[in-house]
């Protein structure tokens, strides 16, 4: 097995589409939506169910457009860990930012993911 029929197994896809249109295209719209849930002060755990719904939109995207397997349970898993991913750390620096903003006299920044104590 060569490596771009792995990479085809693997993401279900092209490297190519994978990056265009996961890293890309979904990627945005999975750092956009965590950053809307930080900012109206939603749970995290909200962050799972959006992922996943566009992971699975992702992979109707790449099977309409591109000839993309559209039941590939591997590629949809990664593409659903790196969307996840992508709106945790959306969601992290957004929240770490309005706790600074919002409550200066209490927090400060610990880089971009976190605030403490002042």
């Amino acid at each position: 097995m060569s490596g771009i029929d792995l990479v085809m197994a693997v993401l279900g896809t092209s490297l190519w589409v994978f990056i265009c249109a996961t890293l890309i295209l979904f990627g945005w719209a999975a750092f956009m939506t965590g950053q809307a849930l930080a900012q109206t002060w939603r749970p995290m755990w909200h962050l799972v169910p959006y992922s996943l719904l566009m992971a699975a939109g992702n992979r109707f995207f790449d099977f309409a457009l591109f000839g993309g397997s559209l039941l590939s349970p591997l590629g949809y898993v990664v593409t659903a860990v790196i969307l996840l991913g992508f709106s945790i750390m959306a969601f992290r620096a957004t929240q770490a930012r309005k706790m600074v903003n919002q409550y200066p006299w209490l927090y400060e920044r610990a880089g971009p993911f976190a605030w403490r104590d002042r």
